[in-house]
């Protein structure tokens, strides 16, 4: 691990300030940037610890939204009573990442913020059509990930909360690839206010929609209807861990075991 500069400020402007300041990294739960500053795949000059704001974290319900702070823990999402209660799948997505260990310190804004292509929040975040609050402003969840680790954030920009409407019918699968548990597939299905949403994890350099199976379950929202698309295998990826053309099978069958499981 190369030498830092560590802050840990006590509010968000105060956050703000000292990322413009130094041109540091903001630290969250440490599930991703720890292990790549270990293995000296990251060289912040600064790092400024988000732990100590008390207003990151929380769940709360506002009107027909859950609004989770950035700093909940996935252990705190899962076991949410009122997360249960209003988006069950956005609990269940909560209790099946990593270990215990990994959800009890990784974070819901350092997971979205990192995007990484295999991490299971950010499809539920495009799935559910939820918005991102930073300390500056609102972004919507489809102009929110941009590309493999990139997001819409600018550098001196903090997420705040996360705004999940409550939808009519959610369930998310994943076939996990068992040594990380990160998903090889993930796949989160939604009815919507403004449609059905499903949103894919694991399979491409970075999260983004599946409009085709969204076309066939808009038609008739059933198990077969989208185990019967065929994805094409072309921008998927292709690595040790599975074929284009596995992860492509996959992606109807985690859609279609996810619609299953909405009901």
């Amino acid at each position: 691990m190369y030498a830092f500069e560590y802050q840990r400020p006590k509010s968000v402007a105060d956050a703000v300030a000292a990322l413009a300041k130094s041109g540091g990294k903001a630290l969250a739960g440490g599930q991703s940037l720890v292990g790549a500053m270990k293995l000296r795949l990251a060289n912040p000059g600064t790092i400024v610890d988000l732990s100590g704001i008390a207003e990151l974290r929380g769940i709360k319900k506002e009107g027909d939204a859950i609004v989770i702070g950035a700093l909940t823990t996935h252990a705190e999402v899962a076991s949410s009573s009122v997360v249960k209660q209003s988006i069950p799948a956005l609990a269940a997505v909560a209790e099946g990442i990593g270990d215990r260990q990994v959800r009890n310190r990784g974070t819901l804004g350092g997971s979205i913020a990192n995007n990484d292509p295999a991490a299971d929040y950010p499809a539920a975040v495009l799935a559910l059509g939820a918005t991102v609050h930073t300390n500056k402003r609102k972004i919507i969840a489809d102009d929110f990930f941009k590309g493999m680790y990139e997001t819409a954030l600018a550098a001196d920009e903090i997420i705040t909360a996360v705004s999940f409407p409550v939808p009519k019918k959610a369930a998310y699968m994943k076939f996990p690839q068992p040594a990380s548990r990160f998903a090889l597939v993930g796949v989160f299905v939604a009815q919507t206010g403004g449609g059905t949403r499903v949103a894919v994890t694991g399979a491409a350099p970075h999260v983004h929609r599946a409009s085709t199976i969204e076309a066939a379950l808009s038609k008739s929202f059933t198990a077969d209807a989208a185990k019967a698309v065929k994805i094409p295998a072309d921008h998927l990826n292709n690595d040790i861990h599975g074929s284009a053309a596995y992860r492509a099978h996959l992606v109807s069958v985690m859609a279609s075991r996810a619609v299953a499981a909405a009901g």
